[in-house]
């Protein structure tokens, strides 16, 4: 009888618990389909309040001069991770996943089927949007696209974006992987993670904290101002966010 390697069956089972307690790799089918479905809820239901805010529609008023647009993201955030959390983690975002990825906790092959899903999630989020508001949607307020306010530089938009995107990895990675932390806590603490990363950043950048959220918008509406800072930004907060956690906090108590 050979004897079983406790490296590799530790490694093994740690693969296998996602975030919220989903299985990994378990269904790649279904977590597929998750992952599209959660995006396009996230994009649709965020990007259509922005447009609606832009558009000056009274149900959202202007621009990032109200609660809508940020309040959108998080709820549709907190919806998408009750929901589809247990199926596929609800990861929704490249930056979650790569993060996760580099940190060793979730499998390289499955990386680019989620990313897949989640851009045909962002782009099929914001087609509906087009279709919800016509025209002036798409050519006015070019589907809610992230870009940089007058006089940020692609550096300082680079900047933001990376800190926000750490906020809200940091708090999905320690409330949806550690067993430590309540389930029902963590959709309602990534949900407002993510709507305080659109407070801050909105004024600035737009608030992507997401490369799908930014790329979705702009491969329909055609709008590519300083689109590499959305892509690079949120991955290298992701990746520093889950580093952290998962090399120094996941394991560590507080001094009784």
């Amino acid at each position: 009888m050979t004897t079983p390697d406790i490296t590799a069956t530790r490694r093994d089972a740690r693969t296998r618990s996602g975030l919220y307690g989903s299985g990994i790799g378990r269904n790649m089918a279904a977590a597929a389909v998750a992952e599209t479905l959660g995006t396009f809820i996230l994009i649709y239901g965020g990007t259509a309040v922005a447009v609606a805010a832009s558009l000056a529609r009274p149900v959202a008023g202007p621009a990032y001069d109200s609660l809508a647009t940020p309040l959108a993201f998080g709820f549709a955030l907190l919806i998408v991770a009750a929901a589809l959390g247990h199926v596929s983690g609800a990861h929704v975002n490249p930056a979650v996943t790569i993060g996760l990825a580099v940190a060793g906790v979730f499998p390289w092959r499955y990386v680019p089927a989620y990313v897949i899903a989640q851009i045909v999630g962002a782009v099929l989020g914001s087609l509906a949007t087009w279709v919800t508001f016509g025209a002036p949607g798409r050519d006015t307020a070019q589907l809610g696209a992230t870009t940089p306010a007058a006089g940020v530089c692609a550096g300082t938009a680079v900047l933001v974006e990376a800190l926000v995107t750490f906020v809200l990895v940091f708090v999905v990675v320690s409330v949806a992987t550690d067993e430590r932390v309540h389930s029902s806590v963590a959709p309602i603490a990534v949900g407002m993670a993510l709507a305080v990363g659109v407070l801050v950043a909105g004024p600035v950048t737009g608030g992507a904290v997401n490369p799908v959220r930014a790329l979705g918008p702009a491969l329909v509406a055609g709008q590519f101002t300083a689109l590499w800072a959305y892509i690079v930004g949120p991955l290298v907060g992701g990746i520093v966010a889950a580093l952290l956690y998962h090399r120094f906090l996941a394991k560590g108590d507080a001094p009784s």
